[in-house]
């Protein structure tokens, strides 16, 4: 009866593997969870470590900081288990990686994704060394440091022709291949990075992002805007939510270049907007779009709160000093004090707050007083009210 449950774990975890890496990630949900829980059921911890590995990928149904925390569950359960140093774990270790960097936690992305290579073992298998360049490549980009993207996107891209099938990357390597290639001047391999890709319609929204940057690299902001519409008509969740904020920031810029602020700053408070829930930073530091926020008029935007963020990490500035200019009269807030303020419209309670941002009670306990005397609020609603008259936080926002 042991032989057959663990026979048929192991089907349940190659199955769901496979389902994750050709994309299929409700039909991966549903098996490398059943998996697991045969797992745990039978005593094999190397088949359920092996299953959760795999389960911190963002879709329609999970999160980015749901991805994460199941990223650090796995790695968790790894650690227990004294199996925190077999290749199995790259996938999860590269999750948590890319987690951290589309957050834009550079340095904490780093280290895990360096942990990542080091357990992934030489040569790594093809899938996870998909992942792996793909998050590396995030990272460089992030940190402007376009050739070594590149360097690692080709990576990606090389790793990928190795397997039978798509891998569920595919689309957005080859867009994110294209764009650094213009990015870099080279417009006519950019190109040609393209037309070697085919896809079906719902995964070309990367695709249509580095067309426009194509456009851009040939001075032609015009046609990058015609390529845009086409994209930005299409709703969530046929398009991912990073890849509308990218092409709403590749539309402002456009705007930019072509004289129109006006334009551009509705651009770019759009890509705010879609990049609030999940907080994905990281478009912001790959398209360079400290230009573009200029072009949002001070006190006007609904997203203080993260654009204080993205400018500190664009700028290296403290994040404080975006806002001073929006609360010239009150003390300023902190970073942390702005990340806890994020997230007080909700119905998260100050232990979900702190699970949430991977800090402690006592630390949400401090930001929330100090958020509250800054804010001159006694209580939560009323320091949600004052931040929504500061223009802190979205109206909009439940």
């Amino acid at each position: 009866m042991v032989m057959s449950s663990e026979l048929r774990g192991v089907a349940l975890m190659n199955l769901g593997i496979v389902e994750t890496w050709s994309g299929r990630l409700a039909d991966a949900e549903r098996h490398l969870s059943e998996g697991a829980a045969l797992a745990q059921t039978i005593g094999r911890p190397y088949l359920e470590v092996a299953c959760r590995s795999h389960q911190g990928f963002p879709s329609d149904l999970v999160s980015f900081a749901t991805a994460r925390e199941r990223g650090l569950q796995a790695l968790a359960l790894a650690e227990r288990h004294g199996l925190d140093d077999r290749p199995i774990l790259a996938p999860a270790l590269g999750s948590v990686g890319a987690m951290a960097i589309w957050m834009g936690e550079f340095d904490e992305g780093e280290r895990w994704l360096r942990r990542a290579w080091e357990v992934a073992q030489a040569p790594a298998d093809p899938a996870a060394a998909v992942l792996l360049h793909v998050a590396t490549g995030m990272l460089h980009a992030g940190r402007g440091r376009h050739q070594s993207a590149l360097d690692d996107f080709s990576a990606a891209a090389q790793a990928q022709s190795l397997l039978t099938g798509v891998h569920a990357l595919a689309p957005l390597i080859a867009g994110w291949l294209a764009a650094t290639q213009a990015r870099l001047g080279m417009p006519d391999e950019a190109r040609a990075t393209l037309s070697g890709f085919s896809a079906g319609s719902e995964e070309m929204g990367a695709i249509y992002n580095a067309r426009a940057v194509i456009c851009m690299a040939d001075r032609d902001p015009v046609a990058a805007l015609d390529v845009l519409r086409e994209l930005r008509d299409i709703t969530p969740p046929a398009v991912p939510a990073f890849t509308l904020v990218e092409a709403h920031l590749l539309a402002g810029t456009a705007h930019l270049y072509l004289g129109d602020r006006n334009a551009a700053a509705a651009a770019a408070e759009a890509a705010l907007a879609t990049a609030e829930p999940d907080r994905l930073i990281f478009p912001f530091a790959m398209t360079e779009a400290a230009e573009l926020l200029d072009a949002l008029p001070r006190h006007k935007t609904a997203h203080g709160a993260l654009l204080a963020d993205i400018v500190d990490l664009l700028r290296g500035a403290s994040a404080s000093s975006t806002i001073r200019e929006r609360l010239p009269h009150l003390e300023e807030l902190s970073p942390s004090e702005l990340r806890v303020l994020r997230f007080l419209p909700t119905n998260m309670t100050r232990p979900d707050l702190a699970r949430e941002l991977h800090v402690s009670v006592n630390t949400v306990n401090t930001h929330i007083r100090n958020i509250y005397s800054k804010l001159g609020a006694r209580d939560r609603s009323a320091a949600v009210q004052r931040a929504r008259e500061l223009r802190l936080l979205s109206t909009a926002r439940s």
